[in-house]
């Protein structure tokens, strides 16, 4: 099992930045991939962001390539993601996620274990 808690979301104005955070705790392998979701209300839950912890690769869905940035600290067992130039249709709850493998990242089925999620709000 792997427990993973989310924070950092807040309240934040269009063209502002947040930094989410996802601790991992419990069974976790540094073979395991990360990746963060977000769900926006009335709509379907959507990839964010994928992080390889073994070798650092990443990939991020086209709406947010060049504002957001997802990392890692080893020592932490922590992901994190970094979101600027946040726009009103970024307003969802992000989650974190862990799953083995690098296929089919965009499929949230994939991933075996979630976080509780984090509320973020952008105002226009």
């Amino acid at each position: 099992q792997v427990q993973l808690v989310e924070s950092g979301g807040g309240l934040v104005q269009a063209g502002g930045s947040l930094r989410l955070s996802c601790a991992a705790s419990g069974r976790f392998f540094s073979s395991y991939t990360m990746g963060w979701f977000r769900q926006a209300p009335g709509k379907e839950r959507e990839f964010v962001a994928a992080l390889s912890w073994s070798g650092g690769s990443t990939y991020y869905t086209d709406s947010v390539k060049g504002r957001f940035t997802i990392s890692r600290d080893n020592a932490k067992n922590t992901v994190y993601l970094q979101m600027n130039s946040l726009k009103p249709e970024d307003t969802a709850v992000y989650y974190c996620a862990v799953r083995i493998g690098w296929a089919y990242l965009e499929h949230g089925d994939e991933y075996a274990f979630w976080g509780q999620g984090t509320q973020v709000t952008v105002s226009s």
